[in-house]
């Protein structure tokens, strides 16, 4: 049964000595060890096995596919093997429009997590919040799955309908929530002017053109407010995006100093932006709003504004997401995102599984409607039988019908974060009249 040495043996050992040393190894390694070796022979004789006894014929390259999603899924649970119909996917989303509900996911100790809801998406309308855990997908268990296919089983043609079920910190049981998908369409900027002086600025996420919207909104804002007294930057459920926007964000506010670094295993993949000044720069007070679904690029902003002075961060701790996703493209379409490094803040902190600490911690209160809703489903819930992948089915199966009200993020009664900021900018010159008298 041993194959090693036959026609496809050498085959699959040069694809997966590719696939371990690739375009990004060290330029130092000229062999593989032994152990190396031998690891690619039993891969090479199991393989052998499957294909000539399993129980139904098998497809190779479906073989080979498992085979390499099992080893990325290993390291972490950003990085990740793309079909090229997802790559094709990913750089779709990059430009801001794509068919599904618009939720940000990740695992989160093997478990299917949403990072945040995107705002005006069928996700953020129907209540998906950061933190609720994905258990199943139209009613199919997502234990063991991976990012890239809860991503293509969440996405799909607009008009077309998907539930998922989910568990919340709080909630008494499972809540199945359906939705119907729409072309989303991420606006990544909205801005707006409270009191005649304070300008308000919402960043849901970080685009291809995020820097250039910012500044127009800045321009925008400048020109309303007589005159501009302060600036809130609101990245609440922000799941990041793309780091050079992140950057261009950063450098918006700042005149000079660090906005952030990066380090990894191999020298390329350390870095360092620093700010520049582009003479355009507000210098009123800021005051950056963070939660628990802020993540990624956008800890990279508030990290940087923190550490040089420019703002005061209010909220809550934030998600922690500081890694570096290369994306490697392949030969034939498909790619390969690799974390390849870590981001730290201008002070030298790491973000990665830490987040962000507001300066000012403010809890977000809960509106009344919605403590009711958590009330009347009041019950103790663990994880059972049914809950488990390929569980034999009862005759029935509870249902939760979704309470499709959309919650006002601007309105200033119910969102106490907000309001909060805004008191801050307001009495701005009150406290620096006091203390310089």
């Amino acid at each position: 049964m041993n194959t090693f040495f036959g026609k496809k043996a050498p085959f699959m050992v040069a694809f997966l000595v590719l696939l371990i040393l690739g375009p990004y190894g060290d330029s130092r390694v000229s062999a593989i060890d032994s152990s190396t070796y031998k690891s690619l022979k039993t891969f090479s004789e199991v393989l052998d096995m499957v294909e000539k006894n399993y129980v139904e014929p098998v497809e190779t390259d479906k073989l080979l596919q498992g085979a390499i999603n099992g080893m990325i899924k290993s390291l972490d649970p950003h990085s990740s093997f793309m079909t090229a119909e997802m790559y094709k996917e990913l750089e779709v989303e990059t430009r801001g429009s794509f068919g599904g509900i618009g939720i940000e996911i990740t695992l989160v100790k093997d478990v299917l997590t949403v990072v945040s809801p995107i705002e005006d998406t069928p996700a953020y309308n129907a209540g998906v919040k950061a933190g609720d855990q994905i258990i199943r997908i139209d009613g199919k268990s997502t234990k063991d799955i991976t990012i890239m296919d809860a991503v293509k089983q969440l996405r799909g043609p607009k008009d077309t309908k998907v539930t998922i079920t989910i568990l919340r910190e709080g909630m008494a049981k499972p809540k199945e929530i359906e939705m119907t998908r729409s072309t989303i369409k991420i606006r990544s900027i909205k801005s707006k002017v409270y009191d005649e002086h304070i300008g308000y600025i919402r960043l849901a996420s970080f685009q291809e053109r995020t820097g250039d919207e910012l500044k127009k909104a800045l321009r925008e804002i400048e020109a309303k407010a007589h005159p501009l007294k302060g600036i809130v930057l609101d990245m609440r459920n922000n799941p990041g995006g793309l780091l050079n926007q992140s950057v261009e964000v950063s450098d918006a506010f700042l005149k000079s100093g660090i906005i952030v670094s990066t380090r990894g295993r191999s020298k390329n993949m350390e870095s360092k932006s620093v700010a520049k000044d582009d003479g355009d720069e507000p210098t009123c007070p800021m005051v950056v709003l963070v939660n628990e679904g802020t993540a990624s690029a956008a800890e990279i902003v508030s990290g940087a504004l923190q550490d040089n002075g420019r703002a005061v961060i209010l909220g809550a701790q934030t998600f922690g997401k500081g890694s570096v996703q290369t994306v490697i493209p392949l030969e034939d379409g498909a790619a390969l995102k690799l974390t390849t490094a870590k981001y730290y803040t201008p002070k030298g902190r790491s973000i990665q599984a830490e987040g962000i600490t507001p300066d000012i911690v403010v809890k977000q209160i809960q509106p009344p409607e919605e403590k009711a809703e958590e009330k009347a489903n009041a019950e103790n819930h663990m994880l059972r039988e049914k809950d488990l992948k390929g569980h034999i089915k009862s005759p029935t199966e509870n249902e939760v019908k979704v309470d499709d009200a959309k919650k006002e993020t601007d309105n200033l009664d119910k969102d106490n974060q907000l309001k909060n900021a805004i008191d801050i900018l307001k009495s701005w010159d009150i406290l620096k009249k006091n203390m310089k008298g």
